[in-house]
């Protein structure tokens, strides 16, 4: 079965190698310099975009009540409900759209909630909140492997200027 396998990067899981061509202070900037490697024919598999300075940050969205488990908890189960009634609707012969789907729907969100209450009950106040979390890099370095950097660097050298993007800074 190794012809359905995608081939696998050998640098995976690696350190990445080569010479810092570039450094910049945001992933945009970064990405702008390979897609003009990309854009000059340059063979950008050559090129690793690296983020150095990790810092892991937790934005608070809101307090996590008994109601807001209920009602996340319901629309959970009301989709899994859902999906259960079309199932059955596809499976079962004469089944009809209001028979089969209406009562999954309200059976799942049922269950849904029942579930989303019992846990919140479970943590005993702890985390109580809701957050999102996102891994940020403070510095953005372009390598490129030893052999290709100096032909990436005298291209990088004709790179024109930003357009006028308020999201790229111009290059120093």
């Amino acid at each position: 079965m190794s012809f359905m396998q995608t081939p696998r990067d050998p640098r995976l899981g690696a350190q990445p190698r080569g010479e810092e061509i570039a450094a910049f202070d945001s992933y945009l900037e970064a990405q702008r310099v390979v897609d003009f490697l990309s854009d000059s024919d340059f063979p950008v598999q050559k090129v690793t975009i690296v983020g150095t300075d990790l810092k892991m940050v937790e934005r608070i969205i809101g307090r996590r009540t008994y109601m807001h488990a209920a009602l996340q908890g319901a629309a959970s189960g009301a989709w899994f409900g859902l999906f259960l009634g079309l199932m059955f609707m596809l499976l079962v012969q004469g089944a009809q759209l209001l028979n089969s789907l209406l009562p999954a729907l309200l059976i799942g969100a049922g269950f849904g909630m029942l579930w989303g209450v019992v846990g919140h009950a479970l943590t005993g106040g702890r985390r109580d909140f809701s957050s999102t979390s996102q891994v940020l890099a403070s510095r953005f370095a372009v390598l490129c492997l030893d052999e290709s950097a100096e032909q990436a660097r005298s291209l990088l050298a004709t790179m024109p200027a930003p357009a006028d993007d308020p999201r790229i800074p111009p290059t120093p």
